[in-house]
């Protein structure tokens, strides 16, 4: 059975101001280029469909596409909410979906049950774990209304739960959207305080593949837990990610090996540092841009210098501060100095640093002689 992985669209999400839905539209149109490439058993969707729990129009308009589109190919779909998710927007048609092959759990009012599908070798177990408050499980599973429970502690009585409905010796993923000990974090996630959200990857035990959504950097755990991290980048600090999709392959025996499938996004994201000059001597470069400028002196308007080069500008930083006279004692100037030398004090005053002989010779020649 092969399986295509892939979790945190945040469909609906801005950037700087900037609405992503055509980006998140060409991308999962590249996704469906892998899906006819790869010809996968089933999709597994580890959560954070929207960017938020009240989507918009658009965000919603494009995931009732992307279902359709799927449900007409007849490929399995297992699909679970995250952080970012409204369980009870997502849960929405679920029922009637499940008809399509389409499953969908957004929520833990119940135990969890095991989406059953078969290759040529048998049954493989699909555990459909969605996110979910600690207070939500106690509620519903824990007989201590005393009882602390933390997050690992209800990721383990849920997973738990779903482990005693699948029969020994059985082939079985788990699919997930948590915070797992040993990850690496990006800057667009939602944070947890402190070590309160995560969970230990020992609960997974048992499961011949985990697949991961939460996390927006593709990596895996162990040999067998994968987050197959967001298809775009939605940070500066996911600049370096390599964005994609995570291809899974099962044989008689189980787990097989995964493999991520890189996308190619309509412009990509880029986090850059030089100098202005540098910079306004390039071509236009169309990508979302993060730039630091490392001038000696503080380049005033930087941002709106800078869109002409990269005109899907995010952010516009100086390395360099302003001058700031209230810091010092103003410096007294040469007395009965010539145009020149009160320039050239200037200039040493708001660059620290005095002109160079080529700078000299040029202004000689403006200031005649």
């Amino acid at each position: 059975m092969r399986l295509l992985h892939t979790a945190d669209w945040h469909l609906g999400k801005t950037l700087n101001g900037k609405n992503l839905i055509d980006d998140q539209n060409f991308i999962l149109d590249k996704m469906f280029d892998v899906i006819r490439d790869e010809k996968p058993d089933a999709i597994l969707i580890a959560g954070d469909i929207y960017d938020r729990a009240d989507p918009s129009t658009d965000a919603v308009n494009l995931f009732d596409e992307i279902i359709f589109k799927l449900t007409e190919k007849k490929i399995p779909v297992l699909c679970i909410a995250g952080n970012h998710d409204s369980s009870d927007r997502l849960n929405f048609g679920s029922r009637v979906f499940a008809n399509k092959k389409f499953f969908i759990t957004a929520k833990t009012d119940s135990e969890p049950e095991n989406i059953i599908l078969q290759d040529e070798w048998g049954e493989i177990y699909f555990s459909l774990i969605p996110y979910f408050a600690p207070e939500e499980i106690k509620a519903n599973f824990s007989t201590d209304d005393n009882e602390r429970i933390t997050f690992d502690d209800a990721n383990k009585i849920y997973l738990d739960l779903a482990r005693q409905k699948i029969p020994s010796g059985k082939r079985s993923v788990a699919i997930a959207h948590v915070f797992v000990e040993g990850g690496e974090e990006s800057d667009s996630e939602r944070k947890f305080v402190g070590t309160v959200g995560r969970v230990r990857a020992e609960n997974f035990s048992g499961y011949d593949y985990v697949a991961l959504g939460h996390l927006h950097k593709p990596q895996n755990i162990s040999d067998n837990i994968y987050y197959s991290g967001s298809p775009l980048k939605y940070s500066a600090k996911e600049s370096t990610h390599k964005k994609g999709v995570t291809l899974v392959e099962f044989d008689a025996k189980g787990f097989v090996r995964a493999e991520n499938i890189l996308l190619t996004p309509r412009r990509d994201l880029i986090e850059v540092s030089g100098n202005s000059a540098d910079f306004l001597s390039q071509p236009v470069n169309d990508a979302y841009a993060y730039v630091t400028l490392t001038d000696d002196a503080f380049v005033y308007d930087a941002a709106q210098k800078l869109r002409e080069v990269f005109p899907n500008l995010m952010e516009a930083k100086n390395k360099s501060r302003p001058k700031d006279f209230s810091e010092e004692p103003a410096r007294k100037f040469r007395e009965n100095a010539t145009l020149f030398e009160q320039f050239e004090d200037f200039f040493s005053e708001m660059t620290n640093r005095p002109l160079s002989d080529e700078e000299k010779s040029a202004l000689k020649e403006i200031f005649g002689g």
